[in-house]
């Protein structure tokens, strides 16, 4: 589904960084997301959007998965 998305859709890249700062990283390569920094376990909505990237964080604030539109 991500194929039919514009823009980068997966950043492997920021897997151990701070969500925070991930989260404006994700939004500056692609402007048509909205990045939102969610801690572990946290429940969330399971349906697919291109403007959305969940950014999953620990409790120090570290992404503990690679965020991907969705």
């Amino acid at each position: 589904m991500a194929s039919e998305c514009q823009g980068k859709s997966s950043w492997p890249e920021l897997l151990g960084k701070n969500g925070e700062e991930a989260a404006k990283q994700i939004e500056k390569e692609n402007k048509n997301v909205d990045a939102k920094v969610i801690l572990e376990g946290t429940a969330v909505t399971k349906d697919f959007r291109c403007d959305r990237v969940w950014v999953w964080v620990n409790n120090y604030g570290t992404v503990t998965e690679v965020p991907r539109v969705g």
